[in-house]
């Protein structure tokens, strides 16, 4: 199976990094305004797509975020596993955050794409919670 992986560090504390990961006004400035939720499952509608991703919250503290992706679509996202994990930068300021997309089939031809959008999100999620600027990468 394939992954995909970045580290990032951001000026921010772990609060503020939490909360862009775990509330609706959090991931609605960075990733998409298209967010709603059905008890643990959170729906990401995104411009000219047929349905919203369905992910399910299945941990959400302050050491890790973890989504299973539940809906029929993307067809190559099920049952893959999105991982946010929040530490303490080692030079003591900020949040290091170690994310992982996993469980992709090895010869996914949508993976490129994919990794190439989580790479533009892990800028918008840095830049969202260390300016408090709101700047989502899609806008329906």
């Amino acid at each position: 199976m394939s992954e995909i992986t970045f580290q990032t560090d951001i000026d921010a504390d772990r609060t503020a990094v939490h909360e862009a990961l775990d509330t609706h006004d959090g991931l609605t400035a960075w990733w998409t305004t298209g967010v709603d939720r059905e008890g643990e499952i959170l729906l990401f509608d995104f411009p000219q797509i047929p349905e919203p991703f369905r992910l399910r919250r299945d941990r959400a503290d302050k050491e890790e975020i973890v989504w299973t992706s539940v809906g029929a679509f993307p067809p190559h996202w099920s049952g893959t596993v999105i991982t946010w994990q929040l530490t303490d930068n080692p030079d003591g300021t900020g949040t290091r955050v170690d994310f992982r997309h996993a469980g992709f089939a090895d010869d996914d031809p949508g993976l490129p794409h994919t990794a190439e959008t989580w790479g533009q999100l892990m800028t918008h999620l840095k830049r969202y919670a260390e300016t408090g600027t709101r700047q989502p990468l899609f806008s329906l």
